[in-house]
């Protein structure tokens, strides 16, 4: 019998849809809701769950960037066959998307153990949201934002993707929000440092779902539940997606650094209570 059934799943995959790609840890936000409701977070089945459910997430960042990503790829293409053609800024860009992912492979497997261990207590998890809220807020300040997306760099790409390694580590600290404090610190523009955080992660993200998936689908995990909150995952993702390139063209990042600060303080409480384990 499945450890979580489908309107458990709903909730999961909203969940998973909404916080994957807004700077506040969809890891944290995971595992405080399956032990509101009960479900045992280290149960095999569970986490082989959360694993797939992620690739509704990618799925939707893939179809939302379906565009910008077959003119990325496209010339690439032209630019291996075609020397004339590689001056041109996606052409460059599609390189340093390969070289800034490097990192975080090399780093992620080398640390596997580690961060399926000790780094993977929620205590870090809330932990990591705090501190990570500090860094976010003072990347905010300080970056002038003057810099568009047509101006990033292979120095940009490098440091904003390098970036991931502090949310593969410290998984509270959170992918997006790492990035765009990266992206910020080096004074892109909000949507500007939203965007190549988007770029960035689409490699490193797909790729680990891929990973987990083939473990996962040898867990014995119900497929009903499992297809309900892939779904659910896919189609908020799409809409967080759109929703946060829209709010961040018009404000700072405040909003979520308070939530996470929260979130954080509520997630200690629930530790410290015995509510939650770690």
């Amino acid at each position: 019998m499945s450890a979580i059934s489908v309107s458990q799943a709903i909730v999961l995959g909203v969940v998973e849809g909404v916080t994957e790609f807004l700077p506040v840890s969809s890891t944290g936000h995971l595992k405080i809701t399956e032990g509101l409701m009960g479900i045992p977070v280290d149960d095999t089945s569970v986490v082989a769950f959360t694993a797939v459910i992620q690739v509704g997430a990618i799925a939707a960042v893939l179809l939302y960037f379906f565009k910008d990503i077959v003119r990325i790829v496209s010339a690439w293409g032209r630019g291996l066959a075609n020397r004339e053609e590689r001056h041109h800024h996606d052409y460059k860009f599609a390189w340093w998307v390969i070289y800034a992912t490097i990192p975080i492979v090399v780093v992620g497997l080398a640390a596997k153990p580690l961060i399926e261990g000790a780094l993977a207590s929620l205590w870090v998890v809330a932990g990591s949201l705090i501190v990570g809220s500090g860094v976010m807020w003072a990347a905010d300040q300080m970056g002038r934002h003057r810099r568009g997306e047509g101006d990033t760099r292979l120095k940009d790409a490098m440091i904003v993707g390098c970036s991931q390694i502090l949310a593969l580590l410290f998984p509270g600290f959170s992918r997006s929000g790492a990035t765009m404090s990266a992206g910020l610190m080096l004074d892109l523009e909000r949507v500007a440092a939203t965007r190549l955080s988007f770029f960035l992660g689409i490699p490193a993200l797909t790729g680990a779902g891929l990973y987990e998936l083939k473990d996962a689908l040898g867990a014995g995990v119900d497929p009903l539940p499992l297809v309900v909150g892939t779904a659910v995952s896919f189609i908020v993702a799409y809409a967080s997606i759109a929703w946060l390139l829209k709010f961040v063209a018009k404000h700072s990042f405040n909003a979520f650094v308070v939530y996470r600060i929260l979130v954080g303080v509520l997630l200690l409480g629930l530790l410290g209570s015995g509510a939650l384990t770690a």
